[in-house]
């Protein structure tokens, strides 16, 4: 079967893209750069040159797809542009949504993220409860509009599955948005030191060989229309760091800072990105954050998908291991477009992208 993933050099979508290839599919893996170094070089991964914010590019992408998975995501902290946000989680999304409905691509699994349900107080949230806060962070802000655009297609009659992974880590590169390799690798590197507040702050880490695999039975069960949160353990920093600690066999001493004190650096941060244009370590949006828990619940995804969660202690011993012995460098990887050959795309016509699709 053909598949497509956009987002195929994102920390979930190269993982995806393996796993699908290792069982048979023919994956088309939708990048900017088809040379991008996280890219996975394998006989059943195809990649393909393209933009979720280009159609025309979509269409050549998902002709003869039965499948879409759409990744994609802008999940940076801070853009310089701030339109980025919408432009590309939820004009993007819209963008695929329509070029699969036009393809008549069976079935798309949409992923989300548990960031739409945002902050808990008490009790871990599951898909039907309401978010209890406003919307102070891009990221999430967008990903909710971009479900909207889904539900949308959805009563149009397109077959869309929505999955919310919740903090994802693993063995896998360390990319501008995978803040929690960043806080693992730091750690052995002896840099990471801190403990926000007292500690006791909560959030919830899912593996991210479970949440592939919670993709792809997504795509193979998932009801039409439904949000399935792909979660793990609800842990706090203090297990986390003890739990590091025991795994990595490194003992380092941490230091805890108060959040008051965070938040006034971050504040001097958004301060410094003002005046220079200079990208921000932290932002106040993301300090007021630590006050609260992040409590989810996979109890539907388990009982509906089969879903499957890793012991903590093993996914993390998993996830130093490989970034004890990898090779990848702790370095942004700026996803540029290769200009020449998008501009050759870009001169492929709505009506010829609506020709390929309607061929098939």
């Amino acid at each position: 079967m053909k598949v497509l993933v956009t987002g195929a050099t994102g920390f979930i979508g190269r993982q995806l893209t393996l796993a699908l290839a290792n069982t048979g599919h023919e994956v088309k893996a939708l990048c900017r750069n088809t040379d991008h170094p996280y890219l996975i070089r394998h006989p059943n991964i195809e990649p393909v040159l393209g933009n979720i914010l280009y159609k025309q590019t979509l269409a050549r992408a998902m002709e003869g797809c039965e499948q879409v998975y759409h990744t994609a995501a802008m999940a940076k902290m801070w853009c310089r542009n701030p339109d980025d946000y919408h432009e590309t989680n939820v004009t993007g999304t819209r963008n695929v949504l329509q070029t699969a409905q036009n393809c008549n691509v069976q079935k798309i699994v949409y992923t989300s993220t548990c960031g739409v349900w945002g902050p808990t107080i008490k009790h871990p949230m599951t898909e039907i409860d309401p978010r209890i806060t406003g919307f102070p962070i891009a990221y999430e802000r967008t990903k909710y509009l971009a479900e909207l655009e889904v539900q949308s297609f959805v009563k149009q009659g397109l077959s869309v599955v929505i999955v919310n992974p919740s903090r994802v880590y693993g063995e896998g590169p360390i990319t501008d948005s995978n803040t929690v390799s960043k806080m693992v690798s730091g750690y052995l590197k002896g840099t990471w030191r801190f403990i926000p507040g007292n500690g006791e702050q909560v959030a919830n880490y899912a593996f991210l060989d479970d949440v592939v695999a919670g993709h792809i039975t997504a795509m193979n069960k998932g009801a039409i229309g439904e949000r399935y949160i792909l979660g793990g353990h609800d842990i706090s920093f203090n297990d986390f760091f003890k739990t590091l600690q025991q795994v990595s066999g490194k003992q380092l001493s941490m230091i805890r800072i108060p959040l008051k004190l965070i938040q006034f650096y971050s504040r001097l941060q958004w301060l410094k990105t003002r005046l220079t244009g200079i990208p921000p370590v932290f932002l106040p949006e993301f300090a007021d954050r630590l006050k609260y828990d992040q409590k989810y619940s996979s109890h539907k995804a388990i009982t509906q998908l089969d879903y499957t969660i890793t012991p903590f202690t093993e996914g993390l011993s998993k996830t130093v291991n490989y970034l004890s012995g990898s090779t990848n460098k702790d370095y942004e990887i700026k996803d540029e477009i290769n200009k020449d050959k998008m501009n050759l795309l870009d001169d492929i016509s709505n009506h010829q992208s609506e020709q390929l699709c309607s061929s098939n």
